[in-house]
Order: C-alpha cells, then sequence, then structure tokens
C-alpha cells in the first residue's frame, strides 16, 4: 500500500467510493465504522445529491448527524460516470486529556431524575428521556456533576420540550495510567441555547474531566465510564 493509501486509510474523516449502481468499491476505517450507523445507500443518495452539475469537485458546508456523529460538511468528486467519491468532515469536539478517578460509585439515572425534577419545578417545561437501559453505577463527583446538568438546563430553558439522550459512545475510550475507559455521552436537547452560559458550562465541565459541545438547540457532554 502506498503512502497515500495508507494516509487516506488512516484518515480522521470518512472517505467512500462507489460505482455508478451505488456499490461500494472503497471506503477508509472512519467510513467502515459509519456505516455500522446508516446504510451505503443513504451515503451514496448524500453523495448524488451534493455532486456537482458537471464532472469535478465540490464542497458543500453544513451541519448534519450521522448515528453518533456530527459533520460539518463533504467534498463529492466524480470524473467520468464510472465511480463518485464522498468524503464527510467530522466536527471537532473538545476532549478531555486526564482523568480524576475520585468521587463515588452511584446510579446515575437517580442523580439525572433529580436534575429534572429541580429543572422542572419553576418552568412549565416537558421533559422526555432517551436513556440506555443497560448503564452500570458510575463513579462521579456528584455535587459538581449535578451543578453542571443543572447548568445545562438552564440554558435552554427557552423551550416547550427538552429532551435528555444517555448513551455510551461504541469504539471509543480514554486511556489514562494504562487503563482504558469506555466514553458515554449525554446529550440535553431543546430550544434556543443561552450562549452566555457557555463559558460556565465549559468550566464546570472541565473540573470534572469532561468534554462539552454546543449545537444550536444541544449541548453535548462526554465523559469517561468509571464503573464498579
Amino acid at each position: 500500500m502506498q503512502l497515500y493509501e495508507q494516509w487516506l486509510e488512516n484518515d480522521y474523516n470518512p472517505f467512500v467510493m462507489f460505482d455508478v449502481n451505488g456499490k461500494i468499491i472503497a471506503a477508509n476505517h472512519e467510513a467502515q465504522f459509519l456505516l455500522s450507523y446508516v446504510t451505503a445507500k443513504e451515503i451514496f443518495d448524500i453523495a448524488n445529491v451534493y455532486a456537482n452539475v458537471t464532472f469535478g469537485f465540490r464542497t458543500t458546508l453544513f451541519d448534519f448527524k450521522i448515528g453518533e456523529n456530527w459533520f460539518y460538511g463533504i467534498t463529492v468528486g466524480y470524473l467520468d460516470d464510472t465511480n463518485i467519491g464522498i468524503k464527510l468532515y467530522k466536527t471537532p469536539i473538545k476532549r478531555f486529556t486526564s482523568l480524576n478517578e475520585s468521587g463515588e460509585f452511584i446510579n446515575i439515572y437517580s442523580i439525572l431524575d433529580l436534575c429534572i425534577s429541580a429543572a422542572s419545578i419553576s418552568r412549565k417545561i416537558i421533559f422526555k428521556k432517551e436513556f440506555d437501559p443497560t448503564f452500570p453505577n458510575l463513579k462521579l463527583q456528584v455535587e459538581k456533576f449535578a451543578q453542571l446538568i443543572g447548568k445545562i438546563y438552564e440554558s435552554h430553558q427557552n423551550t416547550d420540550t427538552i429532551i435528555t439522550k444517555l448513551s455510551v459512545k461504541t469504539g471509543e475510550h480514554i486511556k489514562f495510567h494504562d487503563k482504558k475507559y469506555p466514553i458515554f455521552t449525554l446529550g440535553i436537547e431543546g430550544g434556543d441555547r443561552d450562549i452566555r452560559k457557555e463559558q460556565n458550562i465549559e468550566h464546570l465541565a472541565h473540573n470534572i474531566n469532561s468534554s462539552v459541545y454546543f449545537k444550536p438547540h444541544e449541548t453535548i457532554l462526554s465523559s469517561a465510564m468509571i464503573c464498579a
């Protein structure tokens, strides 16, 4: 395998090459991971929609989500009617680089329920939950974690409905002191965020070794799963 082929294979961004019938000719490692969430036809359809009218390459920037990944744009290219390629650009997410293993083992569902109850006292908001039902007890800095979730709910108060989503990031982990920890994500979605609260939320997340990512209508928190 030549250098450019190895480079493409190990690219952070998914790349897929199709034939004229939508059959995959080549897909790098990231694309193979992406295809566990979405069918080849869906990616092929995106390529056809955003392809240049004539032969050549076209880059389009827009925000979209596939599986657990956010993307900010794509490049579609073809030189003839035989093959078409598409590269999807993953949105960079701030990562935590250290891990504080202090805290206490607790049921995360209980904390989230308490935070939702507290957030709903003074607001007429419908709170919906989309939780992975298989979470074990996690070691968390409970008071700081609850404070962070409370601030995130406050930033989304300009809405009728808030959806809280809890899941594990498939295939991702953080390595610390020769140990590998899975990563869980907590997404809180609803209405226009109060961007004035972003700095405070980022500070609170940093204090518990978590990363936070902001979308126009969603705040996504990622943290290590330290299990009992």
